[in-house]
């Protein structure tokens, strides 16, 4: 696997998504001590995403937080025509994801957290299943682990040094 770590250029346009918001209540011998924290996917719609943790005492600090933070943790992902190149599987702790290329037209077919990462990253036909876990934490960082060790078949070709067309032939 190679690593897909993109050192992006902080002058693209990133669209953010709010993943999922939790409050935290930590009870203290003056009370309760209510924080929030908040799951955030920032992508380009061009096969670039990342996903960040933000944690404050409000819910619009904790979602800046995590944006600042995903803007620091970029992935670039090859899509194809709308679609993944081929399927893949990825676990990360107890969330398991599977994700295959769609014919034009399907749409994303996804659940909530796997589907805000797939249309960051600006795939518009897949279909996706997330087994185990439904926690959005793991699904989040399981699905951007799958789409990080996709390979298109340029880079197959340019790591083994043979044409493109000898990869599809075998």
């Amino acid at each position: 696997m190679s690593n897909n770590k993109a050192k992006i250029s902080s002058d693209i346009e990133l669209k953010d998504r709010l993943v999922a918001i939790n409050r935290v209540t930590k009870v203290t011998k003056g009370g309760r001590n209510m924080t929030f924290s908040a799951l955030v996917v920032v992508g380009n719609e061009d096969g670039v995403v990342g996903w960040g943790l933000g944690k404050a005492g409000e819910v619009t600090a904790a979602i800046a937080k995590g944006v600042e933070s995903a803007k620091k943790n970029l992935t670039r992902v090859p899509v194809l025509k709308g679609t993944v190149p081929h399927e893949q599987t990825a676990t990360f702790s107890g969330a398991e994801v599977f994700i295959k290329p769609a014919s034009q037209g399907t749409g994303v077919v996804a659940g909530g957290a796997m589907r805000a990462v797939l249309e960051s990253v600006g795939i518009t036909d897949v279909l996706a299943k997330a087994k185990g876990s439904s926690n959005p934490h793991n699904l989040v960082k399981a699905t951007i682990k799958a789409l990080g060790e996709m390979r298109d078949a340029r880079t197959v070709a340019q790591n083994r040094g043979i044409s493109v067309e000898k990869v599809f032939r075998g």
